[in-house]
C-alpha cells in the first residue's frame, strides 16, 4: 500500500486532502461537545463532594451521541446535509427545515483541516512521520479553537498527546527519548516559572496551567532544542494578534488572551521547518 501511495503522489495527496476534510468534521464535534461534556462532569463532582442531592438526569452527550441536528428546530442533520465543506455551500450555510443560519465556521475548520494535512503530507511524504504528525496537527487544532472559546485546554487531550510525544521518541520518529524527556520537563518548567515570576510582580495570573502542558506536549513531540523557537514564535504571533485586537476590534487591554493559540501555531511551524528555522539562526548568528 506504501509503495502504491509513493508511486502515485497524486492519489497520496488526494487521499490526505479527503481525510483532512472528514476529519475536520469530527474536529467541529469534538470542539463543540467536549467543553460540555466536561463541564456537566465538573458539576457532577462537585454535588458528590458537596454531598447535595443527585440533579435530574440529563440527555445523554458524548463524541457519538446525540446525532448531529439543528440547535433550533432540532431537525437531524442528514448524510447529504452533512458533507464537509460542500453541504454547507450546497445548503447556503442554512438549516434546510428552519432556515437558521448555521456558523461559517464549520466549513472553515474542516478545510482548514484539509489544508494544513495537506501541507504535512507535503513535508513528511509517504512515510510513519507523516502518521504522527497529522495526528499532532489535529490535535493542535482542537485545542486552540477550544482554547480560544472557553480559555480551557483539556487534560483529556494534552496529557494523552504528551504521552503520545514520549512514547514515539522511543522509535526516534522525531526526536530521541532523551530529548523528549527533557523537552516535557523543560516546557512545562518554563511557563511555570514565567506564570510564578508575573504573579509575584503583579498579582495577577498571566497564564493557565494547560499553557504549561501545551509546551510540554511540544517538548515531548519535538525534543528540548524545539522550546526556544516555539515560546520566541508564540510570544511574536501572540503580541502581534493582541496588538491587531486592540486597534481594529477595541478589545479592552484587561480582557484575557488565550495564549493556547499562538503556541499551538508555533508548536506547528516547529514541526514542519523547526530544524531548517533553528539551523538559519544559528549560521545567521554566527554560532553554526
Amino acid at each position: 500500500m506504501l509503495e502504491l501511495l509513493r508511486q502515485h503522489p497524486a492519489l497520496f495527496f488526494t487521499a490526505v486532502a479527503v481525510l483532512g476534510l472528514l476529519v475536520g468534521s469530527f474536529l467541529n464535534v469534538v470542539i463543540l461537545r467536549l467543553p460540555v461534556m466536561l463541564e456537566r462532569q465538573w458539576r457532577l463532582e462537585c454535588r458528590q463532594f458537596l454531598e447535595l442531592p443527585e440533579s435530574p438526569p440529563e440527555e445523554r452527550l458524548d463524541l457519538l451521541y446525540p446525532p448531529s441536528r439543528c440547535p433550533r428546530c432540532g431537525h437531524r442533520i442528514r448524510a447529504w446535509e452533512n458533507v464537509p465543506v460542500l453541504s454547507w455551500l450546497w445548503l447556503r450555510g442554512r438549516c434546510s427545515r428552519c432556515r437558521e443560519p448555521i456558523s461559517p465556521r464549520y466549513p472553515v475548520i474542516e478545510g482548514l483541516t484539509a489544508i494544513l494535512s495537506l501541507a504535512v503530507a507535503w513535508r513528511f511524504g509517504v512515510s510513519p512521520q507523516t502518521l504522527w504528525a497529522l495526528v499532532l496537527t489535529w490535535g493542535l487544532i482542537v485545542l486552540s479553537v477550544i482554547d480560544y472559546d472557553h480559555q480551557l485546554l483539556p487534560d483529556a487531550l494534552t496529557l494523552p498527546l504528551l504521552w503520545l510525544g514520549l512514547l514515539l521518541s522511543l522509535s526516534g520518529v522525531f526526536t530521541d527519548p532523551r530529548s523528549a524527556i527533557m523537552g516535557a520537563a523543560a516546557g512545562y518548567l518554563l511557563l511555570w516559572g514565567v506564570y510564578q515570576s508575573f504573579r509575584l510582580i503583579t498579582g495577577k495570573e498571566g497564564m493557565g496551567y494547560g499553557d504549561f502542558k501545551l509546551l510540554a506536549l511540544l517538548g515531548a513531540w519535538l525534543g528540548w532544542q524545539m522550546l526556544p523557537l516555539i515560546v520566541l514564535l508564540s510570544s511574536l504571533v501572540g503580541a502581534l494578534a493582541g496588538v491587531t485586537l486592540i486597534l481594529f476590534r477595541g478589545r479592552d487591554r484587561g480582557l484575557p488572551i488565550p495564549f493556547g493559540p499562538y503556541l499551538a501555531v508555533a508548536g506547528w511551524i516547529a514541526l514542519m521547518w523547526g530544524e531548517t528555522l533553528n539551523r538559519w539562526y544559528l549560521q545567521s548568528s554566527g554560532l553554526g
